[in-house]
């Protein structure tokens, strides 16, 4: 981790029970602002992600430890959460080495409302608020770091759900910040989409792609604009960082509705558009003060209405209390939705 995300002492909450059922919540995002290859601090290539964070959608997970039970006996519901089980069995031997006690088995349930296969971080998710869970049974709080460790190890590769709401070019293979980009992303309002038809997308199924040095040298001048987007709370150039990084990534996952979705965004007076790396999730990005916000957006509602984009939610990447207006008839209610901080501060 930087400087900026070191990790604290670990907390602990009295008294501790044997038996006591552990809770814990993790959200999910809304894609990626930018994700590629880049220099990590030792000048050595290495993937990495910006999200776009967003409230609403979340994972909760209950855990109950059995004493006495294997340590790998551990039963998950609903059935196929392969990576929240193995996150579970991985934080157990954490926590009661932590303690001091032999690890031992238990039961996981998983609810939530994260959609699955569209690139927000369902895995991530389950995966979070299981290691949470896991943890509060044991009277443990973990810190950021370990949870981002174990929840690699579960599944691969993780995304910073368990980090606070800040821009951070984050190793998703790693579990471990490149850069704190700042302290905010820019204000945008975000009217969110899916394409393909909203079907799943299995991300291990993806092809996989050796970075050249052209696009290192790309990526990395993304990495720059979006640095001065951040410090400068500049929504347009925020927007080109992601369009920019979402036709990159046309040559990886290549979305049929990229040529449309960047001529809606044209046609309203967007800065740009936000698709998800590995998933259907997309995002039109605005101005917040842009003139005749209001105008735009419907025309942004019509427009995607009119090419059979499905629309899903508008939402802000700061915090706002302006209520707003129904869209046209024949479009979907919308909701606004802002980023909160995150339960793990750094």
């Amino acid at each position: 981790m930087t400087a900026g995300t070191r990790e604290s002492t670990v907390s602990r909450t009295p008294p501790h029970d044997t038996v006591r059922t552990g809770h814990g919540h993790a959200a999910c995002h809304h894609g990626e602002i930018l994700q590629g290859v880049f220099l990590d601090e030792r000048r050595r290539p290495c993937h990495g992600l910006v999200t776009l964070p967003m409230t609403g959608p979340g994972t909760h997970a209950a855990f109950v430890r059995r004493p006495g039970a294997p340590p790998d006996e551990v039963t998950v519901a609903p059935a196929g959460r392969t990576k929240a089980r193995r996150a579970a069995v991985l934080t157990v031997r954490e926590c009661a080495a932590r303690r001091r006690e032999e690890p031992c088995g238990g039961e996981l349930r998983l609810s939530g409302d994260v959609p699955v296969g569209l690139g927000m971080g369902s895995s991530s998710s389950d995966v979070i608020a299981t290691v949470r869970a896991v943890a509060d049974s044991y009277g443990l709080r973990l810190p950021p770091g370990t949870i981002a460790r174990l929840a690699v190890e579960a599944e691969g590769a993780c995304d910073p759900l368990m980090l606070d709401r800040r821009p951070l070019l984050f190793a998703q293979r790693e579990g471990r910040v490149l850069e704190v980009m700042g302290a905010a992303l820019p204000p945008a309002v975000v009217v969110g989409c899916t394409l393909g038809g909203g079907a799943p997308v299995d991300t291990l199924s993806l092809p996989g792609r050796a970075h050249h040095e052209r696009d290192l040298a790309a990526y990395e001048r993304l990495r720059r604009m979006l640095r001065r987007a951040v410090a400068d709370a500049d929504p347009e150039l925020l927007g080109r960082v992601a369009t920019d990084s979402a036709r990159l990534n046309q040559r990886t996952h290549p979305q049929e509705e990229f040529a449309r979705l960047t001529a809606i965004a044209g046609h309203a007076g967007a800065t740009g558009v936000q698709i998800a790396h590995s998933g259907n999730v997309a995002g039109i990005l605005f101005a917040p003060a842009a003139p005749g916000l209001d105008r735009r957006l419907r025309r942004c509602l019509h427009a995607l209405a009119a090419d059979g984009i499905p629309f899903t939610r508008t939402f802000t990447t700061f915090p706002s209390r302006r209520p707003h207006r129904l869209p046209p008839r024949g479009v979907p209610a919308w909701t606004s939705t802002s980023p909160k901080r995150s339960a793990d501060r750094t």
